[in-house]
């Protein structure tokens, strides 16, 4: 993966259809919580109410389109100290290492930008076998 095109940055309104091409693929939201995007106001109303005004929530772009996401939620009072990470790529980008390159920048912002922050947790459904790699 050449790391010059990847990077992250603010979700914005403006990027709903390169979203939409993604968040709308049950191949890549089926280990997330939330159910496949399935419309343009959908999506609208995703990254508005939701993506926007997350605490660390950035898109994974390549070329500055949208692809994927990393999500980084700290936790708050006494456990602080720990936050839960989470991902998405669009399905034509799996297994070219994008993931893991998004993860190694994100991860080095957050603890910047978190100074109480000391780890960074992940959960891996065990039959994804792609997220066990990164």
């Amino acid at each position: 993966m050449d790391s010059l095109r990847l990077s992250l940055r603010p979700f914005k309104l403006s990027d709903v259809d390169d979203f939409l091409k993604w968040a709308s693929d049950d191949r890549v939201t089926r280990y997330l919580i939330k159910d496949s995007i399935t419309s343009g106001e959908e999506a609208l109303t995703y990254l508005e109410k939701v993506a926007i005004p997350h605490p660390w929530r950035r898109f994974i772009c390549l070329d500055d389109r949208s692809i994927g996401y990393v999500s980084i939620r700290p936790e708050s009072h006494d456990d602080r100290c720990r936050a839960h990470i989470s991902y998405a790529v669009g399905m034509d980008y799996w297994g070219q290492g994008i993931v893991t390159t998004a993860l190694k920048i994100a991860v080095s912002k957050v603890f910047k930008e978190f100074p109480d922050l000391v780890r960074i947790e992940a959960t891996v459904e065990v039959e994804n076998k792609g997220s066990q790699k990164c």
